[in-house]
């Protein structure tokens, strides 16, 4: 494990691996390196690219200067993007996909919206960007920022267990799979990171369509045939406000594509 310095002077732990290109894998809610689909997804693409896996600010191996705020962790992908050579592709799933996003508007943004980034937008290059099933609610926000207050006063009042449980339950997994996910041996690091499930939630309400519509950088939405009608609905929604985008589904289950599936689709869109 290597670490990278974000602005704020929290260290960020990344892998890297491969040869070629730089691709940057950034991972959804509930995950971090030694817990994630990246780590299956990043062998698959080493053979044409250095692939760049890291821990979001909270988990794992990086650490979580308070206070929190999206910019912030923008700003720790700038910090691997830096890493990387000061330029790479992006991968995002769920709501790093949002990151992923976040980071290519920034590099679009004018100095003068994002003073505060300003020297690290200007020499950082997001060449292209995928997006795997991006939870953005472009038009109803108010039931998002609601589940973000819940999950704040759960972390609050020390109920782990119950933000995690209610954030699974909001996102539509089944009754069944929440009761069988308590006898998990994964569970006690599941708790651990419930207080990273705010920043999530804050993130997806992060990025209006208004501001898709800027964002230049060549993008490709993925969607899983399995998954929710509301997640393919919303992965629809991001690529049709975005200039430059193309969607590909594949067959999955619920939020979720084997990596060997995604693989190849990824290459040949970075390839290009």
């Amino acid at each position: 494990m290597s670490t990278a310095t974000s602005r704020d002077g929290t260290s960020i732990g990344y892998q890297r691996t491969g040869n070629g290109p730089a691709v940057i894998l950034v991972d959804g809610a509930l995950c971090f390196r030694e817990s994630s689909p990246t780590q299956t997804l990043a062998p698959l693409l080493a053979d044409r690219f250095t692939v760049y896996t890291y821990d979001r600010r909270g988990r794992g191996e990086s650490g979580d200067t308070p206070p929190y705020s999206v910019d912030r962790e923008v700003e720790d992908l700038y910090a691997i993007l830096e890493v990387a050579g000061g330029a790479a592709f992006l991968y995002g799933i769920s709501s790093g996909a949002v990151l992923a996003l976040l980071a290519a508007e920034r590099r679009a943004t004018s100095v003068a919206e994002h003073s505060s980034t300003a020297a690290v937008a200007r020499s950082a290059s997001v060449a292209k960007v995928a997006l795997f099933e991006p939870p953005l609610y472009l038009d109803d926000q108010a039931q998002q920022r609601k589940l973000t207050q819940q999950l704040a006063w759960m972390i609050m009042a020390g109920r782990r267990a119950d933000a995690l449980e209610h954030f699974q339950s909001v996102i539509g997994m089944p009754q069944e799979m929440i009761i069988k996910q308590r006898l998990v041996p994964a569970r006690s690091a599941l708790e651990a990171l419930a207080h990273t499930l705010v920043y999530d939630t804050t993130i997806t309400v992060s990025l209006p369509r208004t501001r898709l519509a800027g964002i230049t950088t060549p993008a490709l939405v993925v969607d899983s045939e399995g998954s929710s009608p509301t997640l393919r609905k919303l992965a629809g929604e991001v690529c049709e406000a975005m200039p430059d985008c193309e969607r590909h589904s594949l067959r999955g289950g619920l939020h979720d594509v084997p990596p060997e599936e995604l693989a190849p689709v990824l290459t040949e869109f970075f390839a290009r």
